[in-house]
């Protein structure tokens, strides 16, 4: 099977179509090796780390349990936790393991794609991506990507814009 026929590419491909972005959907790269960390993503892309959209997937420890949390960072910063609890209203929120991250995304680290998910995952969308014209995100395995923008995903997941760390908009803590 080829990536393109992964289902979970294919997955992510139907939800962009169905969201109107045939474009996107249309260009979903699969890559020549694995790009796991943006660093990679840019590189293979020929871009800057900041127009990639990581796809970070965090635990959000509330009350009254535990919720999956989705923030789209821009590969040039870093999404901090603190910020992330704030932003959500938990008590807490830690990285998620690699199980967590399937169960609630149906897809593996390194290739989580924004959407394409078994049920809805409260998205936060890093306001430092709005600077790329492009940006590239996982297309849901590790080898894909597809070019979107930042109003895009804001829409796309129905997620908040949001500073995902503690950096002010020039970078600068």
């Amino acid at each position: 099977m080829s990536v393109l026929e992964h289902p979970s590419v294919s997955t992510v491909a139907a939800v962009l179509r169905a969201a109107g972005m045939a474009a996107a959907a249309d260009g979903i790269r699969i890559l020549d090796d694995e790009v796991r960390t943006a660093a990679l993503a840019a590189r293979a892309l020929g871009v800057s780390v900041g127009a990639i959209a990581n796809s970070l997937v965090f635990r959000a420890v509330h009350d009254d349990g535990d919720a999956a949390l989705l923030a789209l960072t821009s590969g040039a910063h870093r999404a901090d936790p603190d910020r992330l609890a704030e932003l959500a209203g938990a008590r807490r929120v830690v990285k998620a393991d690699p199980a967590f991250v399937r169960e609630h995304t149906g897809q593996a680290i390194g290739g989580v794609a924004p959407v394409g998910h078994p049920r809805p995952v409260r998205t936060f969308v890093d306001r430092h991506l709005a600077r790329y014209p492009v940006v590239w995100a996982a297309a849901g395995h590790p080898r894909s990507v597809f070019p979107t923008t930042f109003d895009d995903l804001v829409t796309l997941t129905g997620g908040m814009a949001a500073l995902v760390s503690w950096e002010e908009e020039d970078g600068s803590p």
